[in-house]
């Protein structure tokens, strides 16, 4: 199975959107997806995702590889998914 993560930050309007289209898109789909605060990551002592993607927020990671970012590509994302599950 495919795996779906979204970075983010809080009080970030684009990455709300994000996240309301990834629950629905996978929930359509039937699989789950992950999402990491970039901020706290770094905070807690894991800068490396905030320093690769921090400055275009929101990021969708297809298995670990960047798939979308600022909005999600659901037509893309979810033949990706289809294909891969």
């Amino acid at each position: 199975m495919p795996t779906v993560t979204l970075l983010t930050r809080a009080e970030c309007a684009a990455c709300a959107a994000a996240r309301a289209d990834l629950t629905r898109i996978c929930a359509d789909l039937g699989t789950d997806f992950d999402e990491v605060d970039v901020d706290r990551a770094a905070a807690d002592g894991d800068p490396a995702l905030r320093v690769e993607f921090g400055d275009r927020l929101p990021v969708v990671l297809l298995d670990d590889d960047e798939h979308s970012y600022w909005e999600v590509d659901e037509e893309r994302l979810r033949a990706d998914l289809t294909t891969r599950g």
